[in-house]
Formats: structure tokens, C-alpha cells, sequence
């Protein structure tokens, strides 16, 4: 659930809270043995064999908890970010923090040309946050692009999904299809998100058994480039319409808190804010602390994917 939770937010990524949990090991794992296990048990009619073969208990309660989660709180937290902007992304901006730092001391050894997947990471992370959103016609062959694109994204710690769908003027389309529960359009956007994890799971499985410290970095360095985007005090330099006809910033730029109180008139709210980033951080130690309890048994799937 806090997955898909994280998955609603452009800017937060759904792959970070899996990573934090200690799950994400587990996670590729299971979804790179999908495949095989279907050719080799479920088309020869072993189901017990196939559900085993892929860890099918695990991801169906992770599966389940990630749709319960858009579903319910897609309309939620939706208005939190219109009503309480300031406050909602001080807390994703803790809980950023706090995630760079976890996945940041799980390197093996310490070397100086780490810094160049870590650089490299960081800016581009942040060069995809200075994109502007664009508006494209929401079609079957867009909805199941959408869904490929913005997987591949959510499985990632630092790239969010959702951003990479307000990018590609995706994210209004999708969310509305969530709240009216359009299952045509839900269908395609799930078969798109099928294509597109069968396919990078495989890939960052394959990079983190060559390359384990180098892609740890360059992770932590998208996480580190995401906090561009979480910032609480924007400017918006340019506006553009939704659909829905509201107006909603299209450009925007980071700014300080005493120049968003000149530009705007409003509160601030530094020390509110303050308290909503330690929340955020405070939060991901206790989930941390969570993860901690399974990683005995999680260790040799984490050990082999290592």
C-alpha cells in the first residue's frame, strides 16, 4: 500500500519504498521468474509448481496492496496536494532524504569512481524534473505506452513514475481513468505496465549482479536529483489548462521560502514544514526498522541477486 501510494505522487518513487522495506530483491526475483514458470509449469498445468516458481503468495499480496492503495487514496491524496502543498511535499522531502541514506550505505566498498554513476544520477534526475509537462491525445496505443513508460520508472528508487506520466501529459488521463474506474482504459494501461516490468526487472537484475556498487550510486543519485522536484516552495513561470479546465502550473522553478512569501504573499510555513520533513524522515527509519525484521530470510535472495 505505501507503494502505491508513492506511485501516486509525481516525484516519488514506489521502487524507493520497496527498496527501504527490503523487499526489492525479492521483488525482481519474482517477477523475472514469471516468465519461465509459465512456460515451464503453468502451460503444462501445474499450478501449485507455477505459484511457487514465482513467488505468486508475495506478489499477489504486494500487487493487491499497491491497487488498493491507488484506488482509495488516489482522490485523497490528490486533494492534500491542492489543499496543504507546502506541508504534503516537506514530507516526501524527509522521507527522500532519509531513503538516499539508506540506500546509499548499502554499497560493498567505498571507491572514489563511485561519484561518476552517483553525478551522473543526480543530474539527470534532476534534468527530468526541469521538464515541462506535455499534452498529447489519450488514444489505446498512448494508454498502454503510458503504462510500459511509466513502470519502468516506478520499479527505479528515485524516478517516479507518476512525474514521468505528468511529462508526457499522461498523468490527468490515468488518474481519471483510476477515479471513474474505466476498465477498458485501466486494462490497457495494466497490460503496458506488464510489458514494460518483464522488462527492466530482468535488466536491473542483470546490472546489479555486475555492477552492484556502481548502480547503487547511480540510484542514489536519481533519488538525490528527485529532491528538485519535492521541493515545498515553487514559482510557477508558466500555467496551462488540464482537462478538466483548471489551471495548473506548467513550468516551475525551485525557490526559497522567504522569496515564495515575496512572490506569492503566503505563509511559508517554515516551521510546519520542518516538522513534516522529520515526519517523513522519521517515518522511513520506522519502515526501515520493519524491513529489518524479515532480512533474515530475505538475505539469500538479496545475496544472490548482489
Amino acid at each position: 500500500m505505501a507503494m502505491g501510494a508513492a506511485d501516486i505522487v509525481p516525484g516519488v518513487s514506489g521502487g524507493t519504498i520497496a527498496f527501504i522495506t527490503g523487499i526489492y530483491f525479492r521483488l525482481l526475483e519474482a517477477i523475472n521468474a514469471v516468465p519461465g514458470a509459465v512456460f515451464r509449469e503453468l502451460f503444462q498445468g501445474r499450478l501449485k509448481a507455477f505459484w511457487q516458481a514465482c513467488d505468486g503468495t508475495f506478489l499477489s499480496l504486494l500487487l493487491a496492496g499497491i491497487l488498493l492503495s491507488v484506488v482509495t487514496l488516489a482522490s485523497a491524496i490528490s486533494f492534500l496536494l491542492d489543499e496543504y502543498p507546502i506541508l504534503i511535499w516537506s514530507f516526501f522531502f524527509g522521507l527522500i532524504i532519509a531513503s538516499v541514506l539508506h540506500v546509499g550505505r548499502q554499497a560493498r566498498h567505498y571507491r572514489a569512481p563511485l561519484l561518476v554513476p552517483l553525478v551522473a544520477g543526480v543530474v539527470v534526475a534532476w534534468w527530468i524534473t526541469t521538464l515541462s509537462g506535455g499534452d498529447i491525445e489519450p488514444s489505446a496505443l498512448t494508454f498502454f505506452g503510458a503504462g510500459a513508460l511509466a513502470i519502468c520508472a516506478m520499479i527505479l528508487p528515485g524516478i517516479s513514475g507518476s512525474f514521468i506520466l505528468v511529462i508526457v501529459g499522461m498523468y490527468a488521463p490515468v488518474l481519471a481513468a483510476i477515479k471513474s474506474f474505466d476498465v477498458m482504459v485501466l486494462l490497457l494501461f495494466m497490460a503496458g505496465c506488464l510489458v514494460g516490468l518483464l522488462s527492466v526487472a530482468r535488466l536491473i537484475t542483470w546490472a546489479f549482479h555486475k555492477y552492484h556498487d556502481p548502480v547503487l550510486a547511480l540510484l542514489t543519485g536519481f533519488m538525490i536529483g528527485a529532491l528538485n522536484k519535492v521541493w515545498p516552495w515553487k514559482e510557477a513561470l508558466s500555467w496551462r489548462t488540464n482537462s478538466s479546465g483548471e489551471q495548473v502550473p506548467l513550468n516551475e522553478v525551485s525557490i526559497s521560502p522567504g522569496a515564495f512569501a515575496d512572490i506569492t504573499g503566503l505563509d511559508p510555513q517554515i516551521s510546519t514544514a520542518v516538522i513534516m520533513a522529520i515526519a517523513g524522515f522519521a517515518l522511513v527509519l520506522l519502515v526501515e526498522w520493519v524491513g529489518g525484521r524479515n532480512q533474515k530470510a530475505a538475505q539469500p535472495v538479496s545475496d544472490n541477486v548482489g
